[in-house]
């Protein structure tokens, strides 16, 4: 046995689970994977999250926080921070992927996903949560030159000249300041369906389950709407699009429609060329490459993003940077 294997028997005989079936569950593109637990009736989840790679005090910090604002994530009923193993309460298996590819509805599930979203920034307040990183320029700039660092290196086979990453760099700076409109609030940062679940028994946003939240941050309103909406796995409905927006916007009657317009595709072209970097991170660092068969989708969202006026100074460099040809998954790219 591996010692992390050791560690992860001694803490779930600590906590009286040392007897249970274990079943892996599909892993994400993190260092954390998940094991369900079963012993008789009781069900839990052992998140195993191993420094240095990864740190749950994160994960717990926004839990409590979303807990407070009474939105439904799972109980932390033990903690081993320092080895990096949690034991969380099993929500079951009513994610929204499954239950969409079963045939459900499309406007319910988005619906109350929506009204989570209202909720929260209706309720939070910058003082439920004083410690939350910031998500401003800096930041979002480290993440939105992932398209030049990995996807460019994957396409060309060679890093990008310094001049062109510059450039591109400027051209970020000049457009991210429409991205913060109103007061900065809780932003999830992954809030799509893979990460939502249908909770029975339970009513109003609370019937909606809240996973993978620890790379929560402070940020643009925008975000995690449009990370619900331009879901880089899965077409959702132009209409229902609309639809959600309207929704959210009817909420909250003082946003400015044009502004948070701007702000909207704004983060959804940084979203998606950050994603497509990461994608071709996972494939060129960590030897994932099935990530890439998202690839012609996210092409997509990004060039709807940046047709947005607000974009142009990006939209012009990637109109010169990166031709029709190399906007497809990266196996197919002669460069």
């Amino acid at each position: 046995m591996t010692d992390r294997t050791v560690l992860i028997d001694d803490f779930l005989t600590a906590q009286g689970w040392g007897a249970a079936a274990r079943t892996p569950l599909v892993m994400d593109a993190s260092f954390r994977r998940y094991v369900r637990l079963i012993d008789g009736k009781r069900r839990a989840i052992l998140m195993d999250a191993p420094p240095p790679q990864e740190d749950v005090r994160p994960f717990i910090a926004v839990q409590r926080v979303l807990h407070a604002l009474d939105l439904s994530t799972p109980a932390i009923s033990a903690a081993s921070v320092e080895q990096g193993l949690l034991l969380l309460e099993d929500f079951g298996d009513g994610t929204y992927t499954r239950l969409l590819a079963a045939g459900e509805s499309e406007e319910p599930l988005y619906t109350l996903a929506a009204d989570v979203l209202i909720a929260l920034h209706s309720r939070f307040k910058s003082a439920h949560a004083p410690d939350l990183p910031a998500y401003d320029d800096a930041r979002l700039l480290d993440e939105a030159v992932r398209f030049v660092d990995w996807y460019l290196r994957l396409v060309t086979g060679e890093p990008a000249a310094p001049a062109l990453r510059n450039d591109y760099l400027d051209r970020w700076r000049a457009v991210l300041p429409k991205a913060h409109v109103g007061p900065a609030t809780l932003v999830l940062r992954d809030y799509h369906v893979v990460n939502l679940m249908r909770l029975a028994g339970r009513d109003g946003v609370a019937a909606c389950g809240l996973l993978d939240f620890q790379d929560a941050v402070l940020g643009p309103a925008t975000y995690d709407l449009m990370s619900l909406l331009e879901d880089e796995r899965r077409d959702v409905p132009s209409a229902l699009q609309r639809a959600m927006i309207a929704r959210y916007l009817q909420a909250f009657p003082a946003l400015d429609r044009d502004a948070f317009a701007a702000s909207y595709a704004v983060m959804g072209a940084q979203r998606h060329a950050k994603n497509i970097g990461q994608f071709a991170r996972l494939k060129l660092r960590d030897g994932k490459p099935h990530y890439l068969k998202h690839i012609p989708h996210m092409w997509r969202l990004l060039n709807a993003d940046l047709a947005h006026p607000d974009l142009a100074p990006v939209r012009q460099w990637f109109d010169a940077a990166v031709p029709p040809e190399w906007r497809r998954i990266p196996d197919t790219v002669t460069a």
